[in-house]
C-alpha cells in the first residue's frame, strides 16, 4: 500500500514540475532573447524562484532556511553546498538570498523543457573535456567580476554514498582563493531522504532545512592551502549536517 502511495504522489508530483516548468519557458526564452546575458540571467531566476516556490506548495515539498540573515548581501560570495536530491534545485532557488549563477552538468540540458531552462541560467561543464572544464571556470570567473555570486556542489555530482559528503572537487576553492571571494558553506538537511537519488519510490512529502554556516575567508591564501581550505569546508558541512541543530553561534568561523 505504501509503494502504492509512493507512485501515485511521485506522478502528482512530476506533473506539477512538469507544468510549471511549461508555465515558465515562455518568460524563459523571452528575458534570454530580449535582454543582456547578464540582465537576462536575473530575470530568469526570478523566474525560477517563482516556479520553485509554486512548486513547493503544491507539491508539499516545504523548504525552511537558517542563518540567511547573517549574509552580507552587498559582496559576491561562493556558496559550496551538499547535492544529495533532485529537490536540491527547488531549495537552492528558494534559500539563496543573492543573485548567483551555478555551475552545472551539461547532460542536463538533454532533460525535455527542463534542459531548455537549464542551459539559460547555468554555467555548463563537461567534466571529461578539459577544454569545457577551463571555459566553465573563465565564465565563473566572469560573474564574480562582475560582482555576482556564484553556487557550486562541490561533490560534483549527486551524493550517492552512505556518507553525509561524497568527495569534495578542488575547482570551488581554486576559483574562491584566485579571485579572493569568500566561501560560504551550506547543507541541506532532509533532501536525500525526501527523494532518494537511488530509490525514487521511497518518496515523501516533508521538510528540507537549509542551514547557511559562517563565512570562510580566503585572504591571503595560495593555491598551496587548496587542500586544507577544502578539508575546512568539508568538516564544517559534514558537522552540520550530522548535527544540524548545532546554533550557529557554535560554529567555527574564518
Amino acid at each position: 500500500m505504501r509503494k502504492a502511495l509512493s507512485i501515485v504522489y511521485l506522478l502528482y508530483a512530476a506533473i506539477i514540475f512538469i507544468t510549471l516548468m511549461f508555465a515558465a519557458l515562455p518568460f524563459v526564452l523571452i528575458f534570454s532573447a530580449m535582454l543582456p546575458i547578464d540582465t537576462g540571467k536575473r530575470f530568469i531566476l526570478t523566474v525560477l524562484r517563482t516556479w520553485a516556490w509554486l512548486f513547493s506548495l503544491f507539491s508539499f515539498f516545504w523548504i525552511t532556511t537558517k542563518n540567511k540573515a547573517s549574509i552580507n548581501r552587498s559582496k559576491s560570495h561562493i556558496y559550496v553546498g551538499n547535492h544529495g536530491s533532485y529537490l536540491d534545485a527547488i531549495a537552492v532557488c528558494l534559500s539563496i538570498p543573492q543573485y548567483f549563477s551555478a555551475l552545472g552538468k551539461v547532460e542536463m540540458t538533454k532533460v525535455p523543457v527542463f534542459g531548455l531552462i537549464y542551459k539559460r541560467i547555468v554555467v555548463m561543464i563537461d567534466r571529461s573535456s578539459k577544454e569545457s572544464r577551463e571555459q566553465s571556470v573563465t565564465q565563473l570567473k566572469k560573474d564574480i567580476a562582475n560582482g555576482q555570486s556564484i553556487l557550486i556542489f562541490a561533490e560534483g555530482t549527486m551524493n550517492q554514498t552512505e556518507k553525509p559528503l561524497a568527495y569534495f572537487y578542488d575547482g570551488a576553492f581554486r576559483i574562491a582563493i584566485e579571485t579572493q571571494t569568500p566561501i560560504i558553506p551550506f547543507v541541506m538537511i532532509n533532501n536525500r531522504k525526501l527523494l532518494p537519488r537511488k530509490n525514487p519510490l521511497k518518496v515523501r512529502p516533508g521538510l528540507i532545512t537549509t542551514i547557511f554556516l559562517p563565512e570562510v575567508s580566503v585572504v591571503g591564501l595560495t593555491m598551496d592551502d587548496v587542500p586544507t581550505l577544502k578539508k575546512k569546508v568539508y568538516d564544517l558541512m559534514e558537522e552540520a549536517i550530522r548535527s544540524p541543530s548545532l546554533p550557529s553561534a557554535s560554529l567555527p568561523k574564518g
